[in-house]
C-alpha cells in the first residue's frame, strides 16, 4: 500500500517538474513577431567596430551604434542575439532600457523607436570569457530584427585581437 502512494508521489512530482520544465522552456524560446511596416526606415551609419588590440586581463571593452528611425511610422527592434556567449548586446531609447542578450537568449522583447528618434544599441565583450586560450583574433556578430522592409536585420560586426 505505502509502494502505490510513493509511486503516485513520484509520477505527480515527475509531471509537476515536466509540464513546469516545458512551460519554462517555451518562456525562454520565444522571440517577437512583429508586422513589417513599409513607413519604419531604418538608419544606422555604423555597422562595423575594430576595437584593436585589448589585453585578455584589461577587463570588458563596449561599443555602442545608433540606430536612428527615418520614417514615419515606429520603428521595431527586436530579436537581438550576438554570435558568441563572451558578447552581449542591450537596446536603449532615452530612460528605457532591453534586458541583455546573448548569444543563447531569445526574447519577446520589442522596442517601438518614434519617428525621427534614435536608439542605442550598447554591445559589450569581455575579453577573458574564453580564459588563456582566448588570445588571438575575434569577430563577433550582433542582429537586430526590424519592421523596415528594405532591412528586415541590422547585422552588426565587431572585431579584436586579443593579447595576454
Amino acid at each position: 500500500m505505502n509502494d502505490k502512494k510513493f509511486l503516485t508521489a513520484v509520477t505527480l512530482i515527475s509531471l509537476t517538474l515536466l509540464i513546469g520544465g516545458i512551460f519554462l522552456a517555451g518562456k525562454l524560446t520565444s522571440t517577437a513577431s512583429v508586422e513589417i511596416d513599409a513607413n519604419a526606415k531604418v538608419v544606422a551609419e555604423e555597422t562595423a567596430h575594430e576595437w584593436g588590440e585589448i589585453n585578455l586581463n584589461d577587463g570588458n571593452v563596449q561599443k555602442v551604434f545608433k540606430i536612428t528611425n527615418s520614417g514615419t511610422a515606429p520603428l521595431v527592434l527586436s530579436n537581438v542575439a550576438t554570435s558568441c556567449m563572451c558578447t552581449t548586446a542591450e537596446l536603449s531609447l532615452g530612460e528605457e532600457k532591453s534586458p541583455k542578450f546573448g548569444m543563447h537568449t531569445k526574447s519577446s522583447y520589442v522596442l517601438e523607436v518614434p519617428a525621427g528618434e534614435t536608439a542605442e544599441l550598447k554591445v559589450i565583450f569581455d575579453p577573458a570569457f574564453h580564459g588563456p586560450s582566448g588570445v588571438g583574433p575575434i569577430n563577433r556578430q550582433v542582429t537586430v530584427a526590424t519592421n523596415d522592409p528594405e532591412n528586415p536585420e541590422l547585422n552588426f560586426m565587431l572585431t579584436a585581437m586579443v593579447k595576454r
